[in-house]
């Protein structure tokens, strides 16, 4: 399944019921990924590629972006020249009802733990 913005280009992103629990697991085992999802789910809004203050560089930040949409875990489109990002909290709600909240709550308990925000 594609989604066309408004700029005609396309990003490929698995249907709901292509989505794969091993496939949404491995994409949040990385931390950077999980932060980037833990971000979207506090903000409740999509948001741009460039608003996210990762550390690292541009091409693994483009990596970790493009894991999230072929697992399923977010859905990005374009809007002008900005790749926005969404998280698919319907899609995982209905397949894997609590799995996003509880991992959430779980991250959001280590980074506690652990003296981080995020």
């Amino acid at each position: 399944m594609t989604d066309i913005a408004t700029t005609g280009r396309a990003l490929p992103h698995p249907a709901r019921e292509q989505i794969r629990l091993e496939s949404v697991l491995h994409a949040l085992a990385d931390p950077i990924r999980l932060e980037i999802v833990r971000e979207l789910a506090a903000r409740e809004v999509d948001l741009s590629c460039s608003q996210f203050d990762l550390p690292v560089t541009k091409s693994t930040t483009t990596h970790h972006f493009r894991v999230l949409r072929e697992s399923g875990v977010i859905r990005q489109v374009y809007r002008g020249t900005a790749k926005m990002n969404g998280l698919r909290r319907g899609d995982l709600e209905g397949l894997f009802p609590g799995l996003l909240d509880s991992l959430l709550a779980a991250a959001d308990r280590q980074a506690a733990r652990l003296g981080r925000n995020g």
